[in-house]
């Protein structure tokens, strides 16, 4: 069994982004040739409206593709295009920005007045940045569920599992996006593309990566916890080891693109050229194809 061993461990660190949002970002510009096809990761799990309610106003994006993953609350988004919905507990969307979007996203305070929600940037090939924008609004009822074996829960965004398929697709990286949950003191082994790049994102309980496929994974200070980023190197398959509190997993892997990023902040290009054309269009009005 060719096992994943580990290649960095990150601890998410707050940040400011939007109209004042504090979150927490996983990873971001300064590690992206090691995320590779993947850009950034934002946490925005809250339950103080305070720190949540301003939102993300209107904003460009090209180059690339947001995925927004909301556990809890609901977040309001428009666009350029005139496209206009509402994100709530347990949907996922998948929005490709290709050539040019304006758009704003605004979280919706309620009774609770949790938000939790995850957001992740991928990078598109050069031969995509200046695709036709489109985006795959995903329900909660429509990502599919399955069970292995005792004591391992699997929603399927993106990707396959057991020949059962998540619901977005025609995805450029070919990606696997997984939410996972393991119960206590449960061994998970998943079967990885050997290729690609591949981390995990803990959050909830605590889990142990064994790079042997021993169970002796029981000492505390190998137990990741809350807000831990895993990055493994090349293999074949990860082994998860669940702590006595069980684990909640996001997992993405996705195909490396290995060309040149030039990122200015929405927007995220292969030359400087690129860049400086993307922000003359857009204060010029010509940046919506």
């Amino acid at each position: 069994m060719n096992i994943r061993k580990i290649k960095n461990i990150y601890k998410s660190k707050p940040v400011i982004d939007g109209a004042g949002v504090q979150l927490k970002r996983a990873f971001g510009y300064y590690e992206k040739p090691l995320f590779d096809p993947f850009l950034l990761m934002d946490d925005f799990r809250s339950s103080d409206p305070e720190k949540y309610k301003n939102g993300f106003p209107f904003h460009p994006h090209r180059g690339i593709e947001t995925i927004t993953y909301i556990l809890k609350g609901s977040v309001e988004h428009q666009d350029s295009m005139g496209n206009k919905g509402i994100i709530s507990t347990g949907d996922v969307q998948w929005m490709t920005a290709g050539s040019g979007i304006v758009h704003q996203e605004m979280p919706q305070v309620n009774k609770s007045k949790k938000l939790e929600g995850f957001q992740i940037w991928v990078n598109l090939p050069s031969s995509h940045k200046m695709m036709a924008p489109r985006y795959q609004d995903i329900k909660a009822k429509d990502i599919p569920e399955i069970k292995i074996n005792d004591g391992v829960k699997i929603k399927i965004i993106c990707g396959s599992i057991n020949q059962v398929k998540g619901p977005v697709e025609n995805i450029i990286i070919n990606p696997s996006f997984f939410d996972i949950t393991i119960d206590s003191n449960i061994k998970y082994a998943h079967a990885a593309k050997i290729e690609d790049t591949v981390f995990i994102y803990v959050i909830k309980g605590e889990v142990h990566f064994s790079e042997n496929g021993n169970s002796d994974y029981l000492y505390k200070d190998s137990l990741l916890k809350n807000e831990t980023l895993v990055l493994f190197d090349k293999g074949e398959n990860i082994i998860m080891h669940a702590g006595k509190k069980g684990a909640r997993l996001l997992y993405l892997s996705g195909k490396p693109l290995r060309e040149p990023i030039v990122w200015k902040g929405p927007i995220v290009m292969n030359t400087e050229d690129e860049i400086r054309t993307a922000f003359e269009e857009y204060n010029n009005g010509s940046f919506v194809k």
